[in-house]
């Protein structure tokens, strides 16, 4: 099920999804401490937690699904965000150091078309970090967040999928479980939800977060997007006088 952007933007204007938004920004901060001299993508609807990154990367680009939409981004100074086909990245092979994931994965209809560009796109050594439902979660149950839309994932899914499309999970973690209502109780009591929820291992939390980083010890297949373009282009060859 594809998001829509204006119900993405929505989301994080309202008090639910600020509560999210500061504490995965948190994490992937924790996760991503310094930047500096990295070119950084994110996929999916990234807006949100690119700003973190955007002042030490060497450069910071947006890549929003055509079947979502694309919102401008930053809000000030020239646009960094452009409308794409997920699974046929406009990327040059290796031109990145860093790609975020969010609401990505979950809404692709081919998430391992989609991985596999996402390795073509990153250096050797580049890293990954893949931020998706978790299917034991309660924000995956309830249909009021962009994280209870598309095919929410089990760890052991998710690790599959990496590994699949060549990459090794490195590390894992997990946030939001503080429930995804709009009452203030709750809202205040987010940081205490998360505190109790790593210090206990509870197994509800709502979002899965994946740092892994890019194998380079085989040949990855060229994807099938990637072959049927390739055979879309004509061969010209040269006329006789």
């Amino acid at each position: 099920m594809a998001l829509d952007v204006v119900e993405l933007q929505a989301f994080y204007g309202s008090p639910v999804g600020q509560v999210a938004r500061r504490i995965l920004s948190a994490r992937l901060r924790s996760i991503w401490p310094d930047l500096r001299g990295f070119a950084l993508a994110g996929v999916g609807y990234a807006n949100a937690y690119l700003t973190i990154f955007r002042d030490e990367a060497e450069r910071t680009v947006a890549l929003m699904p055509a079947a979502q939409g694309v919102a401008v981004w930053p809000r000030t100074g020239p646009s960094a965000s452009a409308l794409v086909d997920p699974v046929l990245l406009p990327l040059g092979e290796a031109s990145l150091d860093r790609v975020l994931l969010v609401h990505a994965l979950e809404a692709c209809g081919n998430p391992r078309e989609l991985l596999s560009e996402v390795w073509q796109a990153l250096k050797p050594g580049g890293r990954i970090i893949v931020i998706a439902p978790n299917r034991r979660g309660l924000w995956a149950r309830l249909d009021t967040t962009p994280f209870g839309q598309g095919q929410p994932f089990s760890r052991a899914q998710l690790t599959g999928l990496l590994r699949e499309a060549l990459f090794t999970p490195e590390l894992w973690t997990e946030a939001l479980f503080v429930p995804p209502l709009n009452r203030a109780l709750f809202l205040r009591s987010a940081v205490a939800f998360e505190r109790t929820g790593h210090a206990l291992s509870l197994p509800f939390a709502g979002i899965h977060l994946i740092e892994a980083v890019k194998q380079v010890y085989r040949v990855l297949p060229v994807s099938q997007a990637r072959a049927n373009r390739a055979r879309l282009v004509p061969k010209l060859a040269p006329t006789a006088p």
